[in-house]
């Protein structure tokens, strides 16, 4: 069986507050923006490039999804994204004034940095030796 990761929902608090983020600050691209009910939307984003999996954008609908906004995983770094350039991406996110819990650092898989995003979200930031 071959099996390709698509999609991860990630809960936000507010559908249009996590699309400027993500599009604006980390570069995603929007893919789909559908109203579903008055209160729901289908909300999909992207990194650039072919063959990356999505993001839906979920906005938490009762207490206990409102609880696992920015801690989906207790605290824990929760998604990677690769780069091509950790410079150029580190220098961007200090322009949109993202907090980042470590500064970049060379390790023997590449270059890391951790920040947060607009939730409190931990994401690795690579910058993989191999590309």
């Amino acid at each position: 069986m071959n099996h390709v990761l698509a999609r991860i929902a990630l809960l936000v608090n507010d559908y249009d507050e996590a699309i400027q983020f993500y599009t604006q600050v980390l570069g995603f691209e929007l893919v789909e923006d559908t109203t579903l009910t008055p209160d729901k939307r289908w909300v999909i984003v992207k990194p650039q490039g072919e063959g990356t999996c999505s993001l839906l954008l979920a906005k938490a609908s009762d207490d206990e999804q409102k609880l696992r906004v920015g801690n989906q995983t207790g605290g824990r770094v929760f998604l990677f994204l690769y780069t091509d350039d950790i410079d150029r991406d580190y220098a961007r996110l200090q322009q949109f004034g993202v907090k980042i819990l470590r500064t970049p650092s060379s390790e023997a898989y590449g270059k890391v940095l951790v920040l947060e995003d607009l939730y409190g979200n931990k994401w690795d930031l690579i910058q993989p030796s191999s590309l």
